[in-house]
């Protein structure tokens, strides 16, 4: 018996394709696929919803101060001339950050190699670059997925069969967070 299903593609194509599905699901909370596809979905992201839970704790809090540069009213940089250069102004702030403990940044960094960088675009500006912001999955998974799963052993998505596609007659199933 196989290990895992091969979904008719090449060794790269399938680690991409499911990849991506595994990122859109933790995002969006559902994706709709195929039968097949979703099993395979499955396995991985309830793998790095186990971790997340596992790893959700483990980190202190820690107090540091950094520079931050100081701006003005619209925003900008203040900048000061000193020995006929411009150098900009920096305050010092304090700031409090969670600070992971070793099993966590590695828990961290193992679903790093599965999970891409994801870009959030508003609705009201679509098209502009300016505008779009990058969404940290992990941060995600950590702080809004895991804590709803903690008294959970197991299970965390749900497939759900809504039919055969009308082109191919695959069976299409949506795979959703519980």
């Amino acid at each position: 018996m196989a290990k895992y299903r091969k979904l008719s593609r090449t060794s790269s194509q399938r680690k991409a394709l499911l990849r991506n599905q595994v990122t859109a699901l933790l995002q969006h909370g559902r994706i709709i696929t195929t039968e097949a596809k979703a099993k395979e979905v499955r396995k991985i992201a309830e793998g790095l919803i186990a971790l997340a839970v596992k790893e959700k704790d483990n980190y202190e809090t820690v107090t540091v101060t950094a520079k931050v540069p100081r701006k003005d009213k619209d925003g900008k940089r203040v900048k000061e001339v000193v020995d006929g250069k411009k150098v900009t102004l920096f305050d010092e702030v304090e700031k409090t950050i969670k600070k992971d403990q070793p099993s966590r940044l590695h828990a961290r960094r193992q679903m790093l190699k599965v999970l891409y960088p994801v870009k959030e675009v508003p609705e009201k500006a679509a098209g502009r670059k300016r505008n779009t912001k990058q969404v940290d999955m992990v941060a995600k998974l950590f702080d809004e997925i895991a804590p709803k799963y903690v008294n959970r052993n197991g299970g965390y998505t749900r497939i759900v069969k809504i039919g055969q596609r009308k082109g191919d007659a695959a069976m299409e199933v949506v795979l959703e967070l519980v």
